[in-house]
């Protein structure tokens, strides 16, 4: 698993992977998902939505090849007490057929605590395929591809971050 660490309170650790399952689900709550295009053509594109609380975006940043334009999801869920924001993109078919040549879904106003990429996503029975760790990398804001070692396909994109809210 790819995913900055090292928060050692097990409170912490336990918010951290509910959210994480959370997300892994793949976004179904249809009311916060927002559909968009991915569009190929080999020109940089980018999709972004912006939580109202906190001012926090995700930016999902492509340049794809072949096919037609697919139609992908973007969630973006703050939790209830503020301090995790989840991102979650997605192809809703679980698989894409585009060629990608870089990605990069990025965060802003938060610190990655988790961040995974798939070549497949989950579609009821089947399971997200994740890609090969060497395939990308996880900074603190930003899930990207590795030039030279990503093998192009990508299908779902999962970042978990901490807002650095602190309740009074």
């Amino acid at each position: 698993m790819a995913a900055p660490s090292g928060h050692g309170s097990p409170w912490v650790s336990l918010l951290l992977l509910l959210a994480v399952a959370a997300a892994a689900a793949g976004g179904n709550d249809g009311n916060r998902a927002v559909e968009f295009d991915v569009r190929p053509g080999g020109v940089v594109h980018s999709f972004s939505q912006s939580h109202a609380q906190g001012g926090h975006t995700c930016t999902f940043t492509y340049a794809s090849q072949g096919g037609t334009n697919e139609q992908w999801q973007m969630s973006l869920d703050l939790s209830d007490d503020s301090r995790l924001l989840t991102c979650v993109i997605w192809r809703p078919q679980g698989k894409s057929y585009l060629f990608f040549t870089q990605f990069k879904a990025e965060v802003q106003g938060a610190e990655v605590e988790y961040g995974m990429a798939y070549s497949k996503a989950s579609t009821g029975k089947d399971a997200d395929v994740p890609l090969k760790p060497e395939e990308f990398e996880v900074t603190s804001t930003a899930v990207i591809h590795r030039q030279g070692a990503f093998r192009s396909e990508l299908s779902k994109i999962v970042l978990v971050a901490r807002t650095g809210h602190i309740e009074l």
